[in-house]
This record gives structure tokens, C-alpha cells and sequence, in this order.
């Protein structure tokens, strides 16, 4: 035995058994890193948002947006969990501009960025569109405010709407025009939108029917801004209604531009004209329009005091229309989590269709095709300016 040899391994083996031990130690360590990031407690999951953010409906595409908005924040400060996981919400807002190209543009690019559900379009000719893509990457779309009734009627499985549809407020106010204003000779102008035009289809088909008498039926466009040479011609029918098919940017210059040529007959409309707006763009003709909305009146949301307040103080506007909606349409995809149990995509689409779900606007639960099984027709008009209910028509 050399003792040399037998000193210098007894000096080598505690710095041997040392040097294991660290090296167990660190892969132990490296372990347990690995399954804290495999295994973490926390994941975020992104809600999509599509609404005109620019061009003369940017107000109420960011009224939808706001509505959006703060569903997301809510959820976010009473903290959310599904299945075990604290789930962070993530709000992807897009602008379309209400443009159907560039609506399946950004339809796409939330599809690309696997938003697991999708709260928009505003307007239906830009709901209609974009529902292709979000339907062939298996997304839902909730939109708080697209009425033409062709969204729903494409046989897809994730076309949703918390509105009711034009074929509920036509008649609606095709009824009132006949019963209540007692009109005989009635002209009507759209805007050339898949809402404005549908709109103004459904009112004349109720007239007709009805044994009313449609004098003219004109067209115009989403960009108009002079409607006086429509008007002169209108003034000739001499008229005892005016129907107008389109949004409160056009529809508020039109009713205006009336009055200056000496029109002061009733102009009725629907959702897309009443709003707060609408009183500024139509000047001091306000007071001869009547509008319906597809919804409760504001004073009738469930729990609507605090939301009215909330949203006031967090964007420092009041409600245009359709926000409330808008908030339920969140609120509708976490229920859908929540029941599916899942973040996942396709879990959440399934559980949206068995919706059964109290929200702000009312109890809210699908038929197959993705409308309101029970919806709330809103007539109006402006006292001092500001919406008033007239009646409200359960459908």
C-alpha cells in the first residue's frame, strides 16, 4: 500500500463527494424549476374585440369596445379560475372601420393571434363577412349589435347575437307607423348596408302586407352628407311618414336637411340612428324622430345603475347603445369557460350554444342558428334632447 497515494484519495474524496453533491443538488434544483414552468398556476387567455374605431361610427364602435372593456377589467380584479389555473384575461381590440374588407382582415389576425372567442362586428355588413373566418377556425362570435338577420342564417355554428333581429324591428315599427301615427302615404330611404337596406326591407314588407301605401322607396349611401336633392323629391310624395334605413352619422344630417326644406313629418328608425348622438347631428329636428332599439331601455338594465355609473367614471362618456351588450358578451364567454370547465377554443364554443346566462340586457340563452330565444324591441323618441322610452315590445 503507498501511503502517498492513499493520503492524496483520502484528500480527494470528500472534494469528490462534495462536488457530487453540488451537481445533485443543481439537477435537483434544475427539476424543480422545470416543473414550476410546465406546471404553472397561471394562464392567460385572449378575448377578441372587432368595432368601427374610425370613420362616422367610430362613437359607437367604441361604445361597443368600452362595453368590452370593462367585462375584461372586471373579470380581471375579482380574479378568474378554471380547471385548477388563476386565468388572466387578455382584451385584443381591432378597428375595422366598418369596412367588410378590412373586417376579414382583422377577423384573420385574430384567428392568427388565437383569441379563444371573438366579441363584435358592429355593423352586420361587417359581421356577415368576417363570420367565415371566425366559423372555419371553430371561434365563437358574439356581436352585441348586428341585426340583419342573414348572420345567423348561414348554417354556421358560431354565429351568436345579444340583439334581436331586423325581422322583429321592422314590423315593429311598420305597426307603430300604421297604428299609432296613423300614416297612409309612406316614404322610405336606406343607406345601401346590409343593415340599412334590411332595415328598410322588412318595414316595407309589413306595410305592404298591412295594406299600406310605400309612395317611394330611395337609396343613398353610408357616406352621404347632402340629402337634399333625395329630400325635394321626397317633398313632392308629400308624405305622411319617412322611414330611414342606416346610422345616426347619416341619419342625423338627413332629418336635419329635412326640416331646412320645410319636411316636419314624423322620420322613424332603427337602432342604428338612436342614439344619444343623434340629437347633436340632427339639430333641432330631434324632435320629430322616433327610433327603436333591440334591446331594454337603459333605466331597465338589470343591475343597470351600477353599470351606468362604472362606465361613466372609467371612460368618462355616457352609453350610446349598444355597450351593454357588449358587456354581456364577455361575460357570456367566461360563463362559457366556466361550464366547459376549459380555455380552450372549441370548449367554449360548445358551451356558448347551451348559454342560459343572467346578464345586464336580460336572460340571455340562443336558439340553434345563434339568436336570442326572447328579445325586447325598444320604441323612442328625444325629449330635450335626450332618449325617452314610448313602449317597449317583448318578442
Amino acid at each position: 500500500m503507498n501511503l502517498k497515494n492513499n493520503c492524496s484519495y483520502a484528500i480527494r474524496l470528500p472534494m469528490i463527494l462534495g462536488g457530487l453533491c453540488l451537481v445533485s443538488a443543481a439537477l435537483i434544483s434544475c427539476g424543480k424549476q422545470e416543473k414550476a414552468q410546465t406546471s404553472s398556476d397561471a394562464v392567460t387567455v385572449k378575448i377578441g374585440n372587432v368595432a368601427p374605431l374610425t370613420g362616422p361610427n367610430a362613437h359607437l364602435g367604441k361604445d361597443n369596445e368600452n362595453g368590452a372593456r370593462l367585462a375584461v377589467e372586471e373579470i380581471n380584479k375579482q380574479g378568474l379560475v378554471i380547471n385548477g389555473k388563476k386565468v388572466t384575461l387578455e382584451f385584443v381590440g381591432e378597428d375595422d372601420a366598418s369596412d367588410p374588407r378590412l373586417g376579414t382582415q382583422v377577423a384573420q389576425k385574430l384567428v392568427d393571434q388565437k383569441v379563444v372567442a371573438v366579441v363584435g362586428h358592429l355593423n352586420s355588413g361587417v359581421s356577415i363577412p368576417a363570420s367565415k373566418i371566425y366559423s372555419d377556425a371553430g371561434i365563437a362570435q358574439i356581436s352585441p349589435s348586428s341585426t340583419n338577420p342573414t348572420y345567423t342564417q348561414q348554417g354556421f355554428k358560431t354565429t351568436f347575437r345579444l340583439v334581436g333581429t331586423d325581422a322583429q324591428q321592422g314590423p315593429v315599427l311598420a305597426k307603430y307607423t300604421l297604428e299609432k301615427l296613423k300614416a297612409k302615404n309612406i316614404v322610405i330611404v336606406d343607406d345601401s348596408t346590409q343593415y340599412g337596406k334590411g332595415l328598410a326591407d322588412e318595414f316595407e314588407k309589413t306595410i305592404i302586407a298591412a295594406g299600406g301605401k310605400i309612395a317611394i322607396h330611395e337609396a343613398t349611401n353610408d357616406k352621404a352628407t347632402d340629402f337634399k336633392a333625395i329630400l325635394t323629391n321626397i317633398k313632392s310624395k308629400k308624405p305622411d311618414v319617412i322611414l330611414y334605413g342606416g346610422m345616426d352619422a347619416t341619419g342625423g344630417l338627413f332629418a336635419k336637411q329635412a326640416k331646412e326644406l320645410g319636411i316636419t313629418v314624423k322620420i322613424i328608425g332603427g337602432d342604428g340612428i338612436c342614439s344619444p348622438t343623434l340629437a347633436q347631428l340632427a339639430g333641432d329636428a330631434i324632435g320629430n324622430i322616433i327610433c327603436s332599439t333591440v334591446g331594454v331601455p337603459k333605466e331597465s338594465l338589470s343591475n343597470g345603475e351600477a353599470f351606468l355609473k362604472n362606465y361613466q367614471e372609467r371612460f368618462k362618456v355616457q352609453v350610446e347603445i349598444y355597450s351593454p351588450m357588449a358587456y354581456d358578451a364577455v361575460m357570456v364567454i367566461v360563463d362559457a369557460m366556466k361550464r366547459a370547465n376549459s380555455v380552450e377554443a372549441a370548449a367554449i364554443l360548445g358551451a356558448v350554444a347551451t348559454t342560459n346566462y343572467a346578464g345586464l340586457s336580460g336572460q340571455i340563452a340562443f336558439d340553434a342558428k345563434g339568436d336570442l330565444k326572447e328579445s325586447v324591441i325598444t320604441l323612442n323618441h328625444y325629449i330635450d334632447g335626450k332618449v325617452a322610452t314610448l313602449e317597449v315590445v317583448k318578442m
